[in-house]
């Protein structure tokens, strides 16, 4: 077991969607398997799910396939999602398990509480950097290998609002430039910023994480603080 930092360069492990699974069933959601071949987890009151979806290969991000889909409604009986988030395998799984325990927590998370500010707030106070040319909708981790950032929303992410041209966070690991992506994940429109922020702050962590296998793309960049 090695224990690594940064946390956004850490991968998941090849354990994405056992981790999550069992957050999810921790938190006392209900799965079960549907005729797509996705597993399918929805909160007790119905307004949140959150969806396996790898197997079905619905649609790529950044040339990777999404491999868990996150949604929320403002009833439980509605057809239509409010919103939708969608993450790739490689997405360190403390962070998105930290964005499902911020999701599970809220009473109406279909609904904002804070503005954009808060995104970049939750980066820059664990040390990201703010985009100079872009200061209130970017940010990068010191390293510049990983993004978050307010970006027209890519085609086939999902939204209550059919506006085109919409924006919404995106969020990737580049530890190589040009070459592949590590991880993408993609927050439609509406999805509430501080949700964002739990992602976020997560995914800034300094705290070391354990991992058996580490990503090949990011040799000299990811520290091994000990094994075990």
């Amino acid at each position: 077991m090695y224990w690594v930092t940064p946390r956004h360069l850490a991968g998941d492990d090849d354990a994405l969607a056992e981790r999550i699974g069992d957050a999810l069933v921790g938190l006392g959601w209900r799965m079960w398997p549907t005729s797509r071949h996705s597993l399918l987890y929805v909160s007790p009151d119905g307004l949140r799910g959150a969806e396996w979806i790898l197997a079905t290969y619905p649609f790529e991000l950044g040339g990777l396939p999404v491999a868990w889909q996150l949604s929320a409604r403002s009833c439980a009986m509605s057809v239509m999602a409010e919103w939708n988030a969608y993450f790739t395998p490689g997405v360190p799984y403390e962070a998105l398990a930290d964005l499902l325990v911020a999701i599970d927590a809220r009473e109406e998370p279909d609904v904002g509480l804070v503005g954009p500010e808060a995104v970049l707030a939750a980066l820059t106070a664990r040390g990201w950097i703010r985009d100079v040319d872009r200061l209130h909708t970017s940010a990068m981790d010191p390293g510049f290998s990983s993004s978050v950032s307010l970006e027209l929303v890519p085609p086939l992410i999902q939204d209550a609002d059919p506006r085109p041209d919409m924006v919404g966070w995106q969020a990737w690991a580049e530890p190589v430039l040009g070459a592949p992506y590590l991880w993408c994940a993609s927050f439609s429109t509406s999805v509430p910023h501080d949700l964002v922020a739990a992602f976020a702050s997560s995914l800034a962590s300094t705290v070391p994480v354990p991992r058996r296998t580490l990503p090949e793309s990011v040799e000299g960049r990811l520290t091994v603080v000990r094994r075990s």
